[in-house]
């Protein structure tokens, strides 16, 4: 269920016309998404950043340089495996929307894998007359043969779905088919699917913008003649239903979400719906060998025992769901370490954890006398593990590891015995020996050890005239880890920056307490572990206020642009992207209710008191030292409305800033939605930098 609710993170409401209201607000008319004034506003908007940014003599250059990265014919595709094939989704200057496509192990694991096209989303586009993104396929197991592919209208989060022959690759006619809305779909059986949508009766969506109900859908059968197995609250931020397989034995859930990070979860079993005993923040791992596992995000009181946060428990599912269980303990935390991820193969259970915000990958299985063993794999722990294609089908599974200078490979992993088999690698594509990345901890206001990595050159001159980059998020449990990226070593560490990545309260590079101890009334905790970097990177003499950049985007957005309002002194740069900024309205915007539990509402005095200390559309000042801020958004967000971005960028420039502002037409959240337009994007923002913080 932790991923489910993650996923939430990336959802919302369709986009609408917002009506108009009396408001004090002069800027609310930038609300209505697509009027012809607010969208010639944006175009009068883009046309100015283009033009400033256009006559840089390295855009080009840099442009150039990240669509060739898109375009490398040597990037290593990441496969998903289903059934005896291995899948891929792949951009490249020909595909610039994507080709889904297959190929064998055996072909797979040559330099030159012959690849077989199962959909073009190009073509599609082309023939249908529709931006199309990809948004995912579920396909049905074991045959996988029957899938549920969602296509997305311009990159927003609402999409169509329709059913398609992974076999025969083509869409299944007078299949399973959704309009456009907010869908959540998965396989019950062959011949069934849960489907959470808008089924337009005015009682189907949450305030958030999510299902508010869930149903059984017979092939066959109209939507209108699915069955109603359960209908949420309206304040609720979802309802929804998945499948879950412990070996061959199927288990059905419903789960409805009271809040982004509170839930109750139903077993429903022959008509039956029974509520699971666990704690409304705790999340399902999965059903392993008839043991159900559960993962804490609090301490869970017992009258036997107390188990602590971040641990993970278990116990048999049966005595589970009768409520006469007796829990045991599997894993807990340290003080440095979590879970960054939990999964099962066929004979172990695999957990990925994240000790000092670096991973480590341990296999962990029953010996005779029950008692649980672990083995750890042979991986660096000086960065980041990823380890996927693992299910209960098999003990083989793939994993990669890379860190801020090495790229990541394909290793082929074999859980029995430890072997780690490599496959693939790939040549960085900047001279990473010139480079070097450290770890360092600042200190807090509260007192508290704030991570960090700083990624520079070996022969840096701890001067203060470095340009340097910061970036941050710090919200919703998300942790950021080491990781390579060829835009950033060609674009700005050859240019002579330096990049720093923060791992600051409110994500979850400690854990759920990590996390929870920025939520809502201290969430002022994450801006001063922000700060307390940004003032630690100037008291080593890497960089000083002069040459520090800041970015960050959507909930990082809502963080860099209350760091330059609440310091502006620190900063001489702002990239704020798709960002939340109007916490006073963020939850009549789109999805903006569902983040209430990260947040508090605005509407109740006492939480409003705390959350508008930092709101920074109402903490932006006439006549303050603020940088040149470069805002980006896209008319095609359905997640985070672009009037955020649109109404702080017109306030500002009325008090007389100047400001810079892009907002790709299509894109969704992501901002981009083909190659093309994200080679541009990224190259603005590295003109951006270098505009304000070199000397050149």
């Amino acid at each position: 269920m932790k991923t489910i609710l993650k996923q939430l993170a990336t959802l919302s409401f369709l986009l609408v016309l917002l009506p108009i209201h009396a408001n004090d607000d002069p800027y609310l008319w930038l609300e209505n998404v697509e009027g012809d004034k607010q969208l010639s506003w944006v175009k009068n908007k883009n046309k100015k950043a283009l033009k400033t940014f256009k006559a840089h003599p390295k855009f080009e250059t840099l442009k150039n340089n990240v669509l060739s990265l898109y375009k490398d014919k040597d990037r290593i595709p990441s496969v998903n495996k289903q059934g005896d094939y291995y899948y891929n989704f792949w951009k490249d200057d020909t595909h610039v929307r994507g080709l889904y496509r297959r190929t064998t192990l055996t072909e797979y694991k040559k330099d030159n894998p012959k690849w077989e096209t199962v959909l073009d989303i190009d073509a599609l586009s082309k023939e249908e007359g529709v931006n199309w993104v990809y948004k995912g396929m579920s396909c049905y197991y074991p045959a996988y043969k029957r899938c549920l592919v969602s296509l997305s209208r311009g990159g927003a989060d609402a999409t169509q779905v329709r059913e398609f022959n992974l076999v025969d690759k083509h869409f299944v006619k007078d299949g399973f088919f959704l309009a456009e809305a907010k869908n959540s779909v998965g396989w019950y059986n062959a011949d069934t699917i849960w489907v959470a949508t808008d089924f337009n009766d005015g009682e189907s969506m949450t305030d958030s913008g999510y299902p508010r109900q869930v149903k059984l859908w017979q092939r066959g059968t109209s939507l209108e003649q699915a069955k109603l197995l359960f209908k949420g609250n309206q304040s609720s931020v979802t309802i929804g239903g998945f499948t879950a397989r412990d070996g061959e034995n199927k288990h059905h859930f419903i789960y409805e979400s009271e809040s982004f990070y509170t839930q109750t979860l139903y077993l429903y079993d022959q008509g039956i719906k029974t509520k699971l005993p666990m704690p409304a923040d705790a999340s399902l791992k999965g059903i392993y060998k008839g043991n159900i596992f559960i993962e804490l995000k609090s301490n869970w009181e017992l009258t036997d025992k107390t188990y602590t946060q971040g641990s993970v428990v278990y116990t048999n599912f049966s005595d589970f769901i009768n409520n006469k269980f007796e829990l045991k303990t599997f894993v807990q935390p340290s003080d440095t370490a979590s879970i960054d991820n939990f999964a099962m193969t066929k004979s172990y259970i695999i957990i990925n954890w994240l000790d000092n915000v670096k991973n480590k990958l341990v296999r962990y299985s029953l010996d005779k006398t029950g008692t649980w063993q672990q083995e750890a794999f042979d991986f660096p722990t000086s960065g980041s593990i990823s380890a996927y294609n693992i299910n209960t089908e098999s003990d083989s599974f793939f994993a990669s590891y890379t860190d801020f200078l090495t790229p990541s490979g394909v290793n082929e992993v074999n859980a029995e015995s430890l072997n780690i088999n490599l496959l693939k690698t790939k040549k960085a594509k900047f001279d990473t020996s010139k480079f070097k990345f450290e770890q360092f901890m600042a200190t807090s206001k509260d007192g508290t050890k704030v991570p960090y990595f700083v990624v520079s050159h070996k022969n840096l001159k701890n001067n203060g005239k470095n340009p340097t980059l910061l970036y941050g998020y710090g919200g919703f449990e998300v942790s950021l880890t080491p990781f390579y990226s060829e835009s950033v070593g060609l674009n700005w560490l050859e240019q002579g920056g330096v990049y720093v990545l923060s791992n600051i309260r409110g994500g979850g590079e400690y854990g759920p307490k990590w996390h929870q101890a920025a939520l809502k009334e201290n969430r002022q905790r994450a801006y001063e572990d922000f700060e307390a970097i940004a003032e630690d990177l100037i008291a080593k003499k890497i960089t000083s206020s002069k040459y520090l950049g800041i970015q960050g985007g959507s909930n990082g957005g809502l963080l860099v642009a209350a760091a330059f309002t609440r310091r502006p002194d620190l900063y001489n740069a702002v990239i704020c992207q798709v960002p939340l900024l109007d916490m006073k309205r963020f939850n009549k915007l789109l999805a903006g209710a569902s983040w209430m539990g990260e947040y508090g509402n605005p509407d109740i005095e006492s939480e409003w008191k705390y959350i508008k200390e930092y709101s920074p559309y109402q903490n932006v000042k006439r006549d303050q030292a603020y940088p040149k801020v470069l805002f980006t958004s896209s008319t095609r967000d359905d997640r985070v409305h672009p009037a955020h971005a649109r109404k702080m960028v017109a306030k500002m420039e009325n008090m007389g800033y100047d400001v810079l502002y892009y907002e790709n037409i299509e894109g969704g959240h992501a901002g981009a939605a083909d190659i093309n337009q994200s080679a541009e994007i990224a190259a603005m923002n590295y003109i951006y930098l270098l505009q304000q913080l070199s000397d050149k």
